[in-house]
């Protein structure tokens, strides 16, 4: 079971409830491909570009919008597992969806996924951890 807090701070694009649950289906999906089970719990956050590029200096030193923030909680305790906070630039979202000639849905989706294996440990800093997280994303 996954408990997703939403927080939407943005105008950009409207966030449905079929978004809503579209955005829970894939991180479960996720942690299905890990073969992990329990009660996990995500915060996802609909941000600007001037918000996300903040909270990328601030926590990453690096000055520029970027498309989707990861912040794992690694709080195993409990009941609930606490994975962390997922934060999304809706204005990345609609930018990369005409870019890449997909809808919104499916590029919010696919950060979201990308997002989520951050959360459970996955990185891209070398080639070979790309490719695996590429595999994964691909799973989901």
């Amino acid at each position: 079971m996954v408990n997703i807090l939403y927080d939407d701070r943005q105008d950009k694009m409207e966030i449905t409830d079929e978004n809503i649950n579209a955005i829970e289906k894939t991180v479960i999906a996720c942690l299905e491909t890990e073969g992990m089970d329990g009660t996990f719990e995500v915060s996802v956050s609909f941000v600007t570009n001037e918000e996300i590029k903040e909270l990328n200096k601030l926590y990453r030193n690096v000055d520029s919008e970027t498309d989707v923030l990861s912040f794992p909680l690694d709080d195993d305790e409990g009941e609930i597992i606490m994975l962390g906070d997922i934060v999304l630039s809706t204005e990345k979202i609609i930018e990369q969806a005409e870019e890449f000639g997909h809808s919104l849905e499916r590029e919010m989706l696919y950060l979201v996924a990308h997002s989520t294996l951050h959360l459970i440990g996955y990185d891209h800093m070398d080639d070979e951890e790309k490719l695996e997280m590429r595999q994964r994303e691909k799973e989901v």
